[in-house]
């Protein structure tokens, strides 16, 4: 059984995809937060699942209105 090659997009379209400046994306890797990436050299790359379990883990469920 074979493992399903990720799918990797750079930094510009992690920015897009996240809905950030791309500074902003390669700020929060300079300070090691953000999603995890891929290193190739100095060739920096984001799995999309990897994108889609940071935007998971950030995701907010709102409290329940007060019953009036």
């Amino acid at each position: 059984m074979t493992t399903p090659a990720p799918h990797l997009v750079s930094d510009v379209e992690a920015a897009q995809v996240l809905g950030l400046a791309v500074q902003t994306v390669r700020h929060m890797r300079a300070q090691n937060r953000g999603p995890r990436y891929v290193k190739f050299g100095r060739t920096v790359r984001y799995d999309l699942a990897d994108l889609a379990a940071y935007v998971e883990a950030h995701r907010v469920q709102p409290a329940a209105e007060p019953r009036t």
